[in-house]
């Protein structure tokens, strides 16, 4: 199952006025949220995504609702340190705080563009090169290795946002709501288009691990850019989020680092044993997440309590 036309157009149709009434919501309030509305908004867009995996298992065939699932739950638990290079992006170049809501939905609208490219691609190339598959579990494991030797720190970030900030011609002028400016007869970026260039930069090396993983799940490219719509049209209230999130969800990097090993191991064994189904990689991937919150939250809870005799 691709989806058929009438699918993609209610899914677009969808997803286009959800974002609208989204955007007039935020601009409403000056462009900002505060950790409430944030909240309100995530439990928002999850809760769309919700129903669109009700009407997935109401009408779609076997597999495909779970398929979904498992999908946006791995892209919405990757979107988390995408979401905190964000952050970092914005404090590196300075970023004012009324033109962070827009440039957020430049680069999630960018970012969907970028990613229907990549599952287009990465889907027709898996169907005629099935070997690629062994590629792509490379990737993931290795992805995965990487993320588990920083687990507890945010170093290979910190120093991605410093090469951008080293590499792109950046005007020292204030951005006066603009992406780039004529400075001494050369087009220059302002603090806001470095900004919006390293966002789109940076979504391009997370799809690099983020489309292979939920290639491995479903190469079906309707349930592919389904689950990657909702958890990216999710990520701007994230944002606002992810400082206090960063904090208390401490082993968030060594679940992601498992989940992607454990995906990449799952798309080798398929190509032995057969695919894996839903009915196995949604339990798996639920509990190696739920693995990471729960020990997060508890380490949160012991460190408020503070040694006891």
């Amino acid at each position: 199952m691709t989806g058929s036309l009438a699918s993609w157009l209610i899914l677009g149709g969808a997803l286009t006025l959800l974002l609208v009434l989204d955007l007039a919501v935020v601009r409403g309030r000056g462009g900002e949220m505060s950790l409430h509305d944030a909240s309100i908004a995530s439990v928002f867009w999850v809760s769309t995504a919700a129903v669109f995996f009700v009407v997935l298992l109401l009408t779609a065939p076997a597999g495909d609702a779970e398929s979904f699932l498992a999908g946006y739950l791995v892209e919405k638990s990757l979107s988390l340190d995408n979401v905190f290079v964000f952050l970092l992006v914005f404090t590196a170049f300075s970023v004012p705080a009324e033109e962070r809501h827009r440039l957020l939905t430049y680069g999630i609208l960018l970012a969907l563009v970028l990613r229907a490219i990549f599952i287009v691609a990465g889907a027709a190339a898996l169907d005629s090169f099935s070997w690629l598959s062994f590629v792509f579990a490379a990737v993931l494991i290795w992805t995965g290795w990487r993320l588990w030797r920083g687990r507890h720190d945010h170093d290979s970030e910190s120093a991605l946002v410093e090469r951008l900030t080293r590499r792109l011609p950046i005007s020292t002028a204030p951005p006066a709501g603009r992406l780039t400016r004529r400075e001494n007869g050369r087009r220059m970026l302002t603090a806001s288009g470095a900004a919006l260039a390293g966002i789109a930069i940076v979504d391009i090396i997370f799809a690099v691990d983020s489309v292979p993983a939920i290639l491995a799940i479903t190469t079906d490219v309707f349930i592919v850019f389904a689950a990657n719509a909702f958890a990216l049209l999710g990520l701007r209230p994230l944002f606002f989020l992810v400082a206090e999130l960063v904090q208390k969800l401490y082993y968030l990097k060594s679940a992601l680092a498992a989940l992607l090993v454990f995906i990449g191991l799952k798309l080798i064994a398929a190509e032995f044993v057969g695919k894996i189904g839903p009915e196995i990689s949604l339990p798996a991937i639920a509990a190696i997440l739920a693995t990471g919150v729960v020990a997060s939250l508890l380490r949160t809870r012991r460190l408020e309590r503070g040694p006891t005799a």
